[in-house]
């Protein structure tokens, strides 16, 4: 979460919510739409890929990326931040 939240914190958006499953991460951020979504995902999976094969250098053999290019985003909109902290619990019992 230290990883992510730098990079949030740089590029001006807020991790308001993160949940990591086995096979996805669920990220709820506040993100300036001039800067872009797709923008910050990029930064967010380049700047934790670099940090994590620097500190285990084992990743670098065992797997050829450590993100995958594909990613999903949903605008909340007006949505409660209640009801948005739910979506992420219920992605827990996937």
């Amino acid at each position: 979460m230290d990883l992510t939240r730098e990079v949030t914190d740089e590029k001006g958006a807020r991790l308001l919510e993160m949940e990591v499953m086995s096979d996805h991460v669920s990220l709820l951020v506040e993100v300036d739409p001039q800067y872009g979504v797709h923008r910050l995902v990029k930064a967010i999976k380049g700047y934790t890929s670099r940090m994590l094969r620097e500190e285990f250098p084992r990743l670098k053999s065992q797997l050829p990326t450590l993100w995958t290019n594909s990613y999903f985003v949903a605008t909340v909109g007006s949505i409660s931040s209640a009801a948005m902290n739910q979506y992420i619990e219920q992605q827990r019992g996937r």
